[in-house]
């Protein structure tokens, strides 16, 4: 319950303060690609049951019809939207996920329901114990390190192949030490992250997870 009042609290709090920026990337995406402003994304929940998880679009219409995975300077992406991906502004609208408590603020990214029922092992579905979040260390991995990883020839198998495991491993290995305060520290790492990233920083170190996840499955980069 404590949890839950502060993803509501935060969310509440976040929504209120960024709507500036709510409002100005709402109008980046209607300049710049005709079409809906937002991505309803089909995502696994607790326990795997479905839902919609909410964006600001960055690709064009038709192109949300390819692979789910996006490569770096996927062409399908438009260029307003690349900017919104790359401050994690299109990730705005999920505060409203958290509040409808489909998400948390902090918890294991949601993945899309065809990965989960193909491609998930036995402790990766440990995972789907508790609710996906906005962001996480497996979050953070991904943002700093899952492009290197990708193939742009074959963005989903280089996905699966490479990033799906580490990613799930530093998030079980999280999930079994997570507190109210680690959950602070992971927002402090997520926005140092997106700042550093802002600047024109390339390179990070792992998550600090990364050593433990290799119980489960190693991690590459560095």
């Amino acid at each position: 319950m404590a949890k839950r009042t502060f993803d509501i609290v935060v969310a509440a709090l976040v929504l209120v303060c960024t709507l500036p920026l709510t409002l100005a990337s709402a109008l980046a995406v209607r300049l710049g690609s005709p079409g809906p402003i937002f991505y309803r994304a089909a995502r696994a929940g607790v326990g795997g049951a479905p839902f919609a998880m909410l964006k600001f679009r960055t690709m064009h219409v038709a192109a949300h019809q390819g692979p789910e995975i996006t490569a770096p300077n996927d062409a399908r992406i438009f260029r307003a939207g690349a900017l919104l991906r790359k401050l994690k502004l299109d990730e705005l609208p999920q505060f409203w996920n958290v509040l409808a408590g489909d998400m948390s603020i902090v918890g294991p990214r949601p993945e899309s329901l065809a990965i989960v029922e193909s491609q998930y092992a036995p402790w990766m579905m440990e995972t789907l114990a508790v609710r996906p979040g906005i962001t996480s260390p497996g979050a953070i991995f991904g943002y700093t390190h899952a492009d290197a990883l990708l193939d742009p020839a074959d963005p989903e198998g280089s996905y699966v192949a490479h990033v799906l495991g580490p990613k799930l491993a530093i998030e079980r290995a999280y999930i079994e030490r997570a507190t109210f305060f680690s959950d602070l520290a992971v927002m402090l790492r997520t926005a140092w992250t997106i700042l550093l990233v802002a600047v024109g920083r390339t390179r990070f170190a792992l998550p600090r997870e990364a050593r433990e996840a290799a119980r489960w499955h190693p991690v590459p980069g560095g």
